[in-house]
């Protein structure tokens, strides 16, 4: 190209040089995306066991890290059946816990204490993981009732930080016999056999074995006071669970002399998870997890 009235100018080492440039800048784009498609995500639903049946699985939910807190999930289920839970862990990860969802072996696949010694192997693995740190412990129905177990038995402080229990079965054995009673619901008289399976063995027939294991069922049995887990226990007024399961727990920890336990009653008749569904619940269950974190 010639300038009108200059001399002649040569572009082409200039073009070159341009050229040069955008193919380094695309190159360098490339490899950023590249590196950044590679960077690992935050694991959601990743699946570890925790022992060598089947049910003895965690499912992890949200990042492992010093600034979250561990959270383990127990599902409900009357001891016999899965139920999910995982769309309330992501919740709870999206709200800065690490999350382990808990399976653990039903009355199908093992007599108790196999579901209570289940909790106490995953609550083991998930400190290990988490390098000393107790974890916070949430259960609920069926799943609660292991809850309060892991916070209760033997020294419970030493393995959960602190437990919620949503409509917890504390009591096996007040269960079986809200079952019994006359006009029971269905839902009582299904918990009641439920418990019976869970026992192995009816309160009918008697036995010392058998009233050792409906003794062992029941969580205010294991209670010591301040070696055991501080205490969240929450019913509905017309919770098929009745808050008088808690009522009889809170009352036998302050007589050992727990002071950090604490129930509520709240309206309607939602049982176990549906509790959360509640803005105050949610509310109050969030906040007292935060605060014992």
């Amino acid at each position: 190209m010639r300038v009108p009235g200059g001399p002649r100018v040569n572009h082409q080492p200039m073009r070159r040089t341009l050229l040069s440039l955008a193919l380094c800048g695309a190159l360098l784009s490339s490899s950023a995306a590249t590196v950044e498609a590679a960077a690992p995500r935050p694991p959601d639903g990743q699946v570890f066991p925790y022992g060598a049946h089947a049910r003895q699985n965690i499912t992890v939910y949200g990042p492992r890290s010093a600034h979250r807190p561990a959270l383990v999930i127990l599902h409900g289920g009357s001891w016999a059946r899965d139920t999910d839970w995982s769309g309330r862990a992501r919740w709870f990860a999206a709200r800065g816990f690490t999350v382990y969802d808990t399976d653990y072996r039903l009355t199908s696949d093992a007599a108790w204490p196999a579901q209570r010694d289940d909790v106490l192997a995953a609550l083991r693995w998930v400190r290990h993981r988490e390098g000393g740190e107790r974890p916070l412990v949430l259960g609920s129905s069926a799943g609660g009732h292991l809850a309060v177990q892991a916070g209760t038995y033997g020294a419970g402080r030493s393995r959960a930080r602190a437990v919620v229990a949503l409509s917890p079965v504390a009591s096996p054995y007040r269960a079986w016999a809200d079952g019994g009673a006359p006009g029971a619901s269905a839902e009582r008289r299904s918990l009641r056999r439920a418990a019976e399976r869970l026992a192995g063995c009816s309160p009918d027939l008697g036995g010392l074995r058998c009233w050792a294991r409906w003794d062992d069922l029941a969580a205010a049995s294991h209670a010591s006071g301040a070696k055991d887990s501080p205490l969240l226990l929450i019913h509905s007024v017309g919770d098929f669970v009745p808050p008088a399961h808690s009522a009889e727990l809170a009352s036998a920890q302050r007589r050992a002399g727990l002071t950090d336990v604490s129930t509520r009653t709240v309206r309607g008749a939602a049982h176990g998870g549906t509790l959360l569904k509640t803005p105050n619940t949610e509310r109050t269950t969030l906040t007292w997890l935060r605060a014992h974190s």
